[in-house]
């Protein structure tokens, strides 16, 4: 058994934009290889953290559980062609999620698969515009092959807050079906309508593709911000109840959301930039503070950014704890679609809830963060509708 870890043991520095030549082929990987713990927890740890996780629903903000949203997209390039058929693994990951002892999760479609390009030396990227109807089609197939999941009883579909509670209860991991980018709205709130009919509970408004709603982080922006159509989207999912999610829209259009939402939003997969930690899809410490008193959350994100085992992402979420309260954090992974995670496997939750604990982070802690704090922010958009 390892000796007790300080409870702040902080991330180092050095962590830069750019991964590498070989930033790209890390996605034409089925199964990335395991990330190394760093640690090790004996038998009583682990059955505390297992007890633990069976007491408190654990639930991951921001997911693509065996990548389903590649299924049959099409007018992608030849390199996406080899992920696409690697994808469609569904099945061995929500049975992670049941051996790992985890809740549920977001279950997202990625809404600019179609044009997104895959760079062997800068990583996805925004390839071509889309064709009349596109967007719309593309986000019709992917919801409808999540929903077969829930049709195949592999998960139970939820669409308020306490179903979470009733899924745990009928043994099947919860899907809570959201979106990863607003492209397929073209702005408009009608289609935002028909997507809360389709049973869509959360939105990431912009993902890779500056769209009609506003500019993503990680491009040269051309909105400035938020659109008219964005802030009258921000209304809308308001009205209707929806979780607003600002992980890949540029800083000054999540300054505008915060300012036009009335209810907390998240960014559900993210860190925070500073001098020693720098990324373009990481925020400012001034924009997650914005949000956070506003009642918002922060996903704790464990790409292999500046860390290389699970100790790592450990580390990093007692880094957003100190900055932000406990309150503020959440479990946001990117299952299935993150690069070179450091949590890649549902079945290591245990691991490091075990871990977090030995660093010290007490029961109720957990329970904000496991998924206390995403039900919070979930309930209090929900209630704009009521």
């Amino acid at each position: 058994m390892m000796g007790k870890i300080t409870r702040r043991a902080l991330i180092g520095g050095g962590i830069v934009a750019g991964a590498g030549a070989a930033y790209g082929y890390h996605w034409l990987r089925k199964r990335p290889d395991a990330a190394p713990l760093g640690f090790e927890l004996d038998e009583d740890e682990r059955a505390e953290a297992i007890a633990l996780l069976d007491k408190y629903p654990a639930f991951d903000t921001h997911a693509h559980p065996g990548r389903t949203f590649a299924r049959g997209a099409s007018g992608i390039p030849p390199l996406l062609n080899i992920y696409k058929a690697q994808s469609g693994f569904e099945a061995r990951t929500i049975s992670d999620m049941t051996e790992g002892h985890l809740a549920g999760a977001c279950f997202a479609a990625v809404a600019d698969i179609n044009v997104m390009g895959l760079s062997k030396t800068t990583g996805l990227y925004t390839r071509r515009p889309f064709e009349e109807g596109e967007a719309w089609a593309s986000y019709e197939l992917q919801i409808a092959n999540l929903k077969k999941l829930a049709a195949r009883d592999m998960v139970m579909e939820v669409l308020v807050p306490d179903e979470i509670i009733t899924a745990r209860a009928s043994g099947l991991p919860a899907a809570l079906w959201c979106v990863e980018g607003g492209d397929f709205l073209g702005g408009s709130v009608e289609r935002l309508r028909e997507s809360y009919a389709d049973g869509i509970r959360s939105i990431t408004l912009v993902h890779y593709r500056t769209n009609e709603i506003g500019d993503t982080m990680t491009g040269e922006p051309h909105h400035n911000g938020l659109t008219g159509e964005g802030e009258a989207i921000v209304t809308e999912m308001n009205r209707l109840g929806m979780v607003i999610d600002l992980a890949h829209i540029s800083e000054a259009g999540a300054f505008r959301a915060l300012e036009v939402s009335t209810r907390p939003v998240m960014f559900s997969h993210t860190h925070l930039s500073d001098g020693d930690a720098s990324h373009p899809r990481f925020i400012s410490l001034e924009l997650a503070k914005a949000a956070t008193e506003a009642g918002g959350i922060i996903g704790a994100w464990p790409a292999g950014i500046g860390m290389t085992d699970l100790t790592g992402y450990a580390d990093r979420i007692f880094q957003l704890v100190d900055l932000l309260g406990i309150e503020h954090v959440c479990l946001g992974t990117d299952m299935d679609g993150n690069y070179k995670p450091v949590f890649d496997d549902y079945r290591r939750l245990p691991d490091l809830v075990g871990l977090l604990m030995r660093k010290g982070m007490s029961e109720s802690e957990l329970a904000a963060f496991l998924g206390g704090n995403f039900t919070r922010v979930w309930a209090e958009s929900a209630a704009g509708r009521a």
